[in-house]
């Protein structure tokens, strides 16, 4: 049966680590196709400025369109209120049959302050991408009701591309070549004092 990865995020802005640790994961769960969903407003960083969601959806399918088991979604994006996983869920469960959630150590780390997060773990194989584990206190959640992958350790960040930018630093080795001009074109995050 055919499973689907979907690997939601700010992706302010989309990295090559996003694509590599995708790549990983797809293979290691021997997942169909991974598709990205950009949030429109995350739950837990309302108080974080981030570039538009227009701009944040337009850099993600940028990124993933040359690659045919990659692909990204719009759902989050076209629904102008915070971006709750439980209705992403439940929307792409109507799709496909089969499904797994993806997320970074740092959101299995709070996961338990996400909406409904006890329905997601009833409906969805949740896959962490592993990054120095190291035995959390996990409070009202069990270790045993996630999937955790040893994916690559990629040392970038989001945030440092944006200050990167802000200070007129190279960030080519950082994004695709097609992400890269999409920032430039668009003068997205240069000279913000607020990154």
């Amino acid at each position: 049966m055919e499973k689907i990865g979907i690997f939601g995020g700010t992706f302010d802005p989309i990295h090559l680590g996003h694509l590599i640790t995708a790549r990983s994961v797809k293979e290691i769960r021997n997942l169909s196709q991974i598709i990205f969903i950009p949030a429109n407003t995350s739950p837990l960083k309302q108080d974080i400025k981030s570039a538009s969601p227009k701009h944040r959806f337009e850099m993600t399918k940028l990124a993933v369109e040359d690659y045919n088991d990659f692909s990204v979604s719009d759902y989050e994006i076209n629904n102008s209120d915070i971006s709750y996983s439980i209705n992403t869920i439940k929307y792409f469960k109507n799709l496909y049959k089969n499904i797994e959630l993806i997320i970074g150590y740092d959101n299995f780390l709070v996961f338990d302050k996400w909406y409904k997060w006890e329905e997601i773990l009833e409906l969805v194989n949740v896959v962490v991408l592993k990054r120095f584990f190291e035995n959390p206190e996990q409070g009202k959640m069990k270790l045993t009701d996630f999937i955790f992958v040893d994916s690559p350790t990629i040392q970038i960040s989001s945030t440092v591309i944006r200050k990167r930018c802000s200070n007129n630093l190279p960030i080519d080795l950082l994004v695709t070549p097609k992400v890269l001009n999409y920032i430039k074109q668009n003068n997205i995050y240069m000279g913000r004092n607020d990154i």
